[in-house]
């Protein structure tokens, strides 16, 4: 008999945002940025439970609000402008462990910052690692506008240094068709093994599958000019998207 993972979907969502105020719970398209997020999860087949930690009470209430759960209140120490994912992730599965008894087998995360998804681009990524024993994250990514073997780096002395260069003989001389195609991470979807994020101590550990999304999906909100680029999206945007559903009154 097979046997599907246990799937759950976290949404981080701290209090605090400087550059945009209420950032997470801001209005999108006439919705709260952060159910775009919930939405992903509640709309995915393998995903069973969707839950934001947060250290906020009014994103506590609206996400309540579109449906996710939201069982614990994040500690505060575990909120702050330079907290990792790890320690989130990992005060999350060790919570519902001791308190519920639930230990998921796949850790969807869901940025809020990154609100625009395809459809199915959670349940390829659960599907995915589950079918690949050995991977132990599976991590969305776009291909990268500009190749990283012509990138520079200042050097003390002034001088510069290529980025890359294993492999090839001055890449940065190279024409880009003879260079390997490159990709950037994008915040869209990452799916974890719970025990790389309990046991190896990182949210990727050493075996990463992409999930290679189409660009046109790409935005990551951090700043006002972001949001006006997300709203421009919203609007003009020709591709498939999981869209909120409104909460019954």
């Amino acid at each position: 008999m097979v046997t599907r993972p246990r799937v759950l979907a976290l949404i981080p969502a701290r209090g605090g945002s400087k550059s945009i105020p209420r950032k997470n719970i801001n209005p999108l398209g006439g919705v709260p940025l952060i159910a775009y997020s919930i939405a992903a999860g509640l709309q995915a087949a393998y995903v069973e439970r969707t839950i934001v930690s947060t250290d906020n009470t009014e994103i506590a209430r609206v996400s309540r609000d579109w449906g996710a759960e939201v069982p614990f209140v994040r500690p505060g120490e575990l909120a702050q402008d330079d907290t990792p994912d790890l320690p989130v992730f990992q005060h999350a599965l060790r919570w519902l462990a001791e308190h519920q008894g639930y230990q998921p087998d796949i850790v969807i995360q869901l940025r809020p910052t990154s609100p625009f998804r395809p459809p199915e681009c959670v349940d390829q990524a659960a599907q995915s690692l589950w079918d690949d024993p050995q991977a132990d994250c599976v991590r969305g990514v776009v291909p990268s506008t500009q190749n990283p073997f012509k990138m520079w780096r200042f050097e003390p002395g002034g001088y510069m240094q290529p980025l890359l260069h294993e492999g090839y003989q001055e890449p940065y001389n190279m024409p880009r068709q003879a260079l390997p195609p490159t990709y950037w991470q994008t915040g869209h979807i990452d799916a974890i093994r719970s025990a790389t994020i309990l046991h190896k101590n990182s949210m990727t550990g050493e075996r990463i599958l992409p999930l290679i999304l189409n660009p046109r999906y790409t935005v990551d909100i951090d700043d006002p000019k972001d949001w006006d680029l997300a709203e421009w999206q919203l609007a003009h945007l020709e591709l498939p998207l999981v869209r909120p559903v409104a909460p019954k009154p």
